[in-house]
């Protein structure tokens, strides 16, 4: 049976490594390059006593206004038990409050304080620099079109409902 396989080249298997022509070199660099800006915003956000999972929670609560659990669940692409530390974590720090849904005694909406949404624009300001790094080595003008590349990618206009 073995023989019926074809032979492949290493060239075409997922390396991780630049030049990679392989059907997962995309993914793959996506990956790497989350990793880099998942660092490097880490490192805007440490000094702020946060971690990123929080400030993603902090994200969804300023789009989306109070929202329940699973409801963040959903959005952050965490699991029940990790969100549920997350906002435990928050309200620890006083940057969000669960607060009541009328009509249900069971559910919990999460909404960011005063204090939270002063982090939230204090961390915006220390990423700055930070962000201006981590495209410093493209060239001019391509900063935005990697913004706008990754935003059809990532939003595919047929997906649109």
């Amino acid at each position: 049976m073995a023989a019926d396989v074809p032979r492949r080249t290493p060239a075409t298997h997922a390396t991780d490594r630049p030049g990679d022509t392989s059907p997962f070199a995309l993914g793959l660099l996506l990956r790497r390059a989350h990793w880099r800006a998942a660092a490097v915003m880490g490192e805007a956000l440490r000094p702020l006593g946060i971690e990123l999972r929080h400030f993603a929670v902090l994200i969804e609560l300023v789009s989306r206004g109070p929202t329940v659990q699973r409801d963040l669940v959903v959005a952050t692409g965490s699991d029940k038990a990790g969100i549920m530390r997350v906002v435990d974590d928050l309200e620890r720090k006083g940057l969000a409050a669960r607060k009541a849904v009328p009509g249900d005694r069971r559910v919990r909406a999460v909404e960011i304080t005063p204090q939270g949404l002063e982090l939230f624009d204090a961390v915006h300001l220390a990423a700055e620099p930070l962000a201006e790094r981590l495209v410093a080595e493209l060239g001019p003008g391509e900063p935005q079109r990697l913004t706008d590349l990754l935003t059809r990618l990532a939003y595919p206009a047929d997906d649109e409902a």
